[in-house]
């Protein structure tokens, strides 16, 4: 039995194998578990890699994480802004701070914006564009969503499809949003005000459950690049991996996949048809790179993170990393925040140098009024490929047609945000992991529909986790 990948999908994987006295070989291609939900450490300070809150209305994935993470847990007070035109904006929306900055005349016009939308909707919700604006109006927007989004995904608002906004901030509408504000009647469940956080960030989860894994009879392989699977009879018979210098054939019965679809598609032997790889190579990823600054500053801003929509500057989002938890600082006196700037490979930010990107993130820190050159003591760059899906105009068709092809192959199936090229959060990516290991048992579980049937997601007027 193999597992190809050691993120939340394919170690959620693994444990229930394990339990089950199947003892599954996991090949990971990096050097550390966690995927994109790992920690990263650099001279005893730790980064997320786009910040993951653990929080979940999945009873079984709130159980497996309290099983295997147990007492490591802290409670997060729950802090976010967004920063534009050089004020910021308390989020979840409050009315008066949102009047003060925006002013008494641009918030008639929003809201008379926000009217209009209701009386002459678009009459389709195909793009991003549509949607938001049928829920919120044209001109909150044009102010809270299309910059942001278009720095995201470096794509035009109308060129991305509405799947990705009813995953992500389903069921919260303009005046929803203000009723729960004024009267406090939180009725809003997507609008959490608390999470839990692993003391030492996320990836002490996934080191957790790799020794959990190795403990109960499963076995763990970094560094280990799967270049070939291997098919016959509309069956996986074997994977070819690199792996300490050397090629390796492993012989399976059942594999489980967590790499990226598209790549996936390029490594089966024998190759698809020509339409599955066609369809394969219009995938899209949006990529992700992570500037961390050490700050000479014990106190920079209260946030656990701050979204930033101003334009003049590249940066998308900033989190602080010691008001997720003070165990990822080692220095009290210090403070370490996440610049995070969203990029695709051989773009002219992935281009950049590591010190020409700790430069640029030193020098849009202090355009955004945050902190002075002279505090910044130390920076390092974590570069992160295929970080997010993306949703263009012709992704559902493309994976429709890969989805088609792969369920001729009776012993694999994929799992996790990059398997499914879907936007899940990890809590989700878990549960398509268990669901596929209770198919092996005989169940026969559609995977596809987990987050659309079977999901509370966490609506929210804004991109909230990776």
């Amino acid at each position: 039995m193999i597992i190809i990948g050691a993120g939340p999908a394919g170690l959620t994987a693994a444990h229930e194998l394990a339990i089950r006295n199947v003892y599954p070989l996991v090949l990971e291609q990096s050097d550390k578990p966690g995927g994109l939900a790992r920690t990263e450490v650099h001279w005893g300070y730790r980064f997320d890699i786009g910040g993951h809150r653990f929080f979940t209305k999945v009873d079984e994935v709130r159980r497996l994480w309290e099983e295997i993470l147990g007492e490591e847990f802290v409670a997060v007070s729950r802090q976010s802004r967004i920063y534009y035109q050089g004020r910021f904006y308390s989020y979840p929306l409050q009315p008066l701070n949102a009047l003060s900055n925006l002013g008494v005349i641009e918030s008639c016009r929003v809201m008379l914006s926000y009217f209009k939308s209701k009386l002459r909707p678009h009459p389709d919700e195909d793009t991003f564009e549509q949607w938001v604006t049928n829920r919120f109006g044209g001109r909150l927007y044009e102010t809270f969503f299309k910059t942001y989004t278009e720095k995201v995904w470096g794509i035009p608002c109308d060129r991305i499809q509405a799947d990705w906004a009813a995953q992500r901030i389903r069921g919260l509408s303009l005046w929803s949003a203000v009723v729960n504000a004024l009267f406090k009647t939180g009725k809003v469940k997507s609008l959490i005000t608390e999470f839990q956080y692993p003391r030492e960030g996320p990836g002490m989860m996934w080191e957790a459950f790799c020794r959990d894994a190795t403990r109960r009879g499963g076995q763990v392989e970094f560094e280990a690049e799967v270049i070939e699977v291997q098919h016959r009879d509309n069956r996986v018979i074997g994977v070819l991996v690199h792996v300490d210098g050397r090629t390796a054939e492993y012989s399976t019965d059942q594999v489980i996949s967590t790499m990226p679809l598209n790549l996936l598609v390029s490594r089966l032997n024998p190759p698809p048809p020509s339409e599955v790889l066609e369809a394969a190579g219009r995938l899209r990823y949006r990529d992700f790179i992570l500037v961390g600054l050490v700050i000479n500053r014990k106190e920079i801003f209260p946030d656990n993170w701050i979204y930033v929509h101003s334009p003049e500057v590249l940066v998308g989002r900033i989190q602080n990393f010691k008001n997720w938890s003070p165990d990822m600082v080692p220095d009290p006196s210090k403070t370490s925040l996440g610049m995070e700037y969203f990029c695709t490979q051989g773009d002219l930010i992935w281009a950049r140098s590591d010190k020409e990107l700790v430069e640029l993130a030193m020098r849009e820190l202090v355009t955004l009024g945050l902190a002075d050159k002279a505090e910044v003591q130390d920076g390092v760059v974590i570069r992160q490929l295929k970080a997010y899906p993306v949703y263009t105009g012709e992704y559902r068709h493309d994976v429709d047609i890969i989805k088609k092809y792969l369920d001729t192959i009776e012993n694999l199936q994929t799992i996790g945000r990059n398997g499914m090229h879907r936007y899940n959060n990890q809590d989700h990516s878990m549960l398509t992991a268990m669901l596929a290991v209770e198919n092996m048992d005989g169940a026969q579980h559609d995977l596809w529909a987990v987050n659309t049937e079977r999901s509370y997601h966490e609506e929210s007027m804004k991109h909230d986790s990776a």
